[in-house]
């Protein structure tokens, strides 16, 4: 049974983390604050250099090179490290997805309007699908955000429409991040649900990388 460790939103504190050890390391996106050639290289340089044989990224809305410049952010991807954006591999016998998108928020990389735009880059996901990478929540797992008058459930709804069919198939794990308020574990008699958000609200990295075994 393979031992996944997780993390997303880290936002250049990378190198202040202590990564538990494993088989799988994966970051579901926002290495980076401004999306930097300089920040990604850093963090890429770092990712690289961890001991787990398996090491997965998938990018966020803060990581704006790999948007703007992909062919100069894949060039600073050691061969250590399987990038995966609307793509899926095979490791350990799971089938592993990665998607970087997200519902429209201010100007940032990776922003599709809600309804149809979302709905088809869901479509992409494989049906056997076990584990599932992307950069934000589905709605009401994980994603709940203060307002003045309560929470708001901000995760996309096309996201939680496809995974009430990917739930019916094989899919055991989804990780995720972008809202920071998240960070947790959510199980559910299927599959388990982890916002690894290592930033808070406030963007300080004051959550630790959690850990799953499938």
């Amino acid at each position: 049974m393979p031992r996944i460790v997780c993390i997303s939103d880290t936002h250049n504190f990378h190198r202040l983390l202590r990564i538990p050890d494993g088989d799988i390391l994966i970051h579901s996106g926002d290495a980076t604050l401004n999306g930097t050639e300089e920040e990604f290289a850093d963090f890429a340089d770092w990712f690289a250099e961890q001991p787990h044989p398996y090491k997965i990224f998938v990018a966020g809305n803060h990581d704006l090179l790999f948007e703007q410049k992909p062919e100069t952010a894949r060039l600073l991807l050691n061969n250590e490290i399987c990038y995966l954006e609307d793509y899926a591999t095979v490791i350990e016998g799971f089938k592993v997805y990665g998607s970087p998108w997200q519902p429209r928020f201010y100007d940032w990389a990776f922003n599709l309007e809600r309804g149809q735009e979302m709905a088809e880059k869901w479509s992409l996901i494989p049906s056997d699908v076990d584990i599932l990478i992307t950069h934000g929540p589905p709605n009401g797992f994980l994603d709940a955000i203060a307002r003045p008058d309560g929470l708001e459930n901000a995760g996309c709804e096309e996201l939680r429409a496809k995974l009430n069919i990917l739930l019916k198939g094989s899919l055991r794990l989804h990780i995720f991040g972008h809202i920071h308020e998240g960070y947790g574990v959510e199980k559910t008699d299927k599959a388990v649900f982890i916002n690894a958000s290592i930033c808070n609200a406030e963007y300080n990295p004051c959550n630790t990388p959690i850990v799953v075994e499938l």
